[in-house]
Parts: structure tokens; C-alpha cells; sequence
């Protein structure tokens, strides 16, 4: 693998070096090969791959970068946006097939008894100043509890608690028509990365995300575990879940979700009321019980303090675990 020096007029020499190390030694450039991120003409795209990488390290703009900052030996603007335009590179597949040597490097330096776990996530990215972008759609943002223009970014990540590695991720649009200010343009092949990741942005979160955690599986990365907010933790999802051969620890939504309890049915609100309290720093208590599904599941309640409820409830498949052991993996 040839080294490629790029010079900054910084003091960062020292900061380029490590990175050639790293980079070398996780495979990045066979990596960018493997998953068809090449170039046919002009600089590699590992040249330039490194190149925007070092900018993103070292707080450069690349916008101030390619206008004021640029030298005689740096490579020419069009080629870094045609580079990130490039709608038939696969980055997600780069993403997991990197995430997978990562893995592997932390698992050399950690015990195999160690818990490892999958981290499953939504966000908004918000496009308020954007009218004509592709599937941009009116999304609801629960953070702050009102709409905006924007995606829904589902990621998901791998960690031993002590490190953590993103391993896919996908940018969601609405399923509703009405929602959405953009369609997807007929200029963009159906068959490529860019046209199949556009047709996945219309499909159910909850299959998406069960399809980010079968692919990471398939690279390769185990976990013992998937973590999940609230809006992910409910029945069809946990049943996925567990037939990929993984135990959730998700927190669960005080709504009318119901649980069967010595051969009734009770909500949150009423199973705090049943279960003695453990008398332990921030545990409340712990109940096992079943889902309406039948799956047996334990419900640990913990202290909330961030809000006008005093408790939260976090449920865990697992049921070998204890109150304390689901709180700290949590």
C-alpha cells in the first residue's frame, strides 16, 4: 500500500503520521477496494478518502479549506465533490466492513467474558432551509416535541463499555406521501447504492432497523445484547430480536402497554404499585413477568430525576441478570 505524504500549512505533521499508522494497519485502503470505492482516472480515492479524513481530524473546514488554505500540491475542488457525490460508492458497506476490523482489535485487548452490545438509536437531522432535497419530509422530533423539516438518522453501534464503534446506519424519509416535500429523482439507477438506500428510506423503521442488526451479525461483530430507547421496545420488536439469537435491554414508554402478572394483566402505573421496593441507590424494584406475547421479561424500576416522574422502567429479556447488573449494562 503506497503512503501518500499531504501537506497542511499546519503543525500537525506529527498528527498525519498516526493516522498512516492506524489507516495502515485496520486495512482501510483494501477496504475502499473491496467495497467498490475506486477510481478510474486521476488521484486514488484512498488519496483522497485521507485526505478529507485528516481535514474532519484536524478542524478544517473543507469549504475554507479548498477557498483559502489550498496549495499547489492539493488536489483539485471538483475532485473532492465528485468524490462525496458519487452516488455508486457503498459507504455503509465500508462503514461495517471497517467496523468489523475495529471490533476485532478491541477484542484482542479485552477479557472474553466482557458484555458486548449492539446500540440501536434514532435521531433528527434537521433541513429546516432546505425546500427541493431528495425525500425531505416533515419529521416528528420528540426531543423537543414538535415537527420540522428533515430525516430520521437510524445508526447502530457496537460496544464493550469502554469503546464504542458505529457499525450502519440509514436515513430515513416518511412512509406518508403527504409528508414528504421531495420524491425520489428519476435521474438516480435503481440498482445502484444510491437507488436502493433512496428506496429503503421509505420502508417501516422497525424493519430497517432489524435489517442493520442482521447485517452487522452477518459481518461478523457478536454481542451479547441490543440496547434500545423507548420506541423501539415493544413486542414485534423484541420477537425479531430474539430470533436473531440476541437478548434486549431497552427502556420501555409508560403508555397502555400491558403485562401479564400471576394471570393478570397490569400497565407500568399499576405493577409499581404491586412490587416491594429493594431499598438499593436508584433501584426501585424488579418484577418477571410476561408480554402480552408470552415472552418472559424482567422490568427493573429506577429512580428518574430528570422530570416530574419519579421512576423508569427498563426491561431486559435476560432474566439471569440483576437490577443491578441490567442498570449498569444499560
Amino acid at each position: 500500500m503506497h503512503v501518500y505524504t499531504i501537506h497542511y500549512n499546519n503543525p500537525f505533521e506529527q498528527t498525519e503520521i498516526t493516522f498512516f499508522r492506524a489507516l495502515k494497519q485496520l486495512k482501510v485502503a483494501q477496504i475502499l477496494r473491496q467495497t467498490g470505492i475506486r477510481k478510474s482516472l486521476g488521484h486514488s480515492a484512498y488519496r483522497v478518502f485521507l485526505s478529507l479524513l485528516l481535514l474532519a481530524f484536524q478542524g478544517k473546514n473543507l469549504y475554507r479549506y479548498l477557498n483559502y488554505d489550498h496549495t499547489a500540491e492539493s488536489m483539485d475542488k471538483n475532485t473532492y465533490y465528485r468524490f462525496l457525490n458519487e452516488s455508486t460508492y457503498n459507504w455503509r458497506r465500508f462503514l461495517l466492513t471497517l467496523s468489523a476490523e475495529v471490533v476485532t482489535s478491541f477484542k484482542r485487548l479485552t477479557a472474553p467474558d466482557r458484555v458486548n452490545v449492539l446500540i440501536l438509536d434514532d435521531s433528527v437531522v434537521s433541513r429546516n432551509r432546505s425546500n427541493k432535497v431528495e425525500l425531505l419530509a416533515r419529521i416528528f422530533d420528540h426531543s423537543i416535541c414538535s415537527y420540522l423539516k428533515g430525516f430520521t438518522l437510524l445508526s447502530l453501534g457496537w460496544s464493550d463499555g469502554y469503546s464504542f464503534g458505529p457499525t450502519d446506519f440509514a436515513m430515513l424519509s416518511s412512509r406518508k406521501e403527504a409528508n414528504r416535500f421531495q420524491e425520489i429523482s428519476n435521474d438516480v439507477d435503481k440498482r445502484i447504492s444510491g437507488g436502493k438506500h433512496r428506496k429503503e428510506a421509505l420502508i417501516k423503521k422497525t424493519d430497517t432497523a432489524i435489517g442493520l442488526i442482521r447485517y452487522t451479525l452477518k459481518q461478523g461483530i457478536t454481542a451479547d445484547y441490543v440496547l434500545m430507547v423507548s420506541c423501539f421496545t415493544h413486542e414485534p420488536m423484541i420477537k425479531n430480536i430474539l430470533a436473531e439469537g440476541l437478548d434486549v435491554v431497552g427502556m420501555v414508554k409508560d403508555n397502555k402497554q400491558k403485562y401479564s402478572y400471576n394471570g393478570k394483566f397490569f400497565t407500568l402505573k399499576e405493577l409499581r404499585k404491586l412490587i416491594p421496593s429493594k431499598g438499593i441507590k436508584n433501584i426501585l424494584g424488579h418484577v418477571t413477568l410476561e408480554n402480552k406475547s408470552g415472552i418472559p421479561v424482567r422490568l427493573t424500576y429506577v429512580k428518574n430525576r430528570s422530570s416530574k416522574r419519579d421512576w423508569l422502567v427498563i426491561l431486559s429479556t435476560d432474566l439471569s441478570l440483576t437490577s443491578e447488573e441490567v442498570v449498569r449494562i444499560y
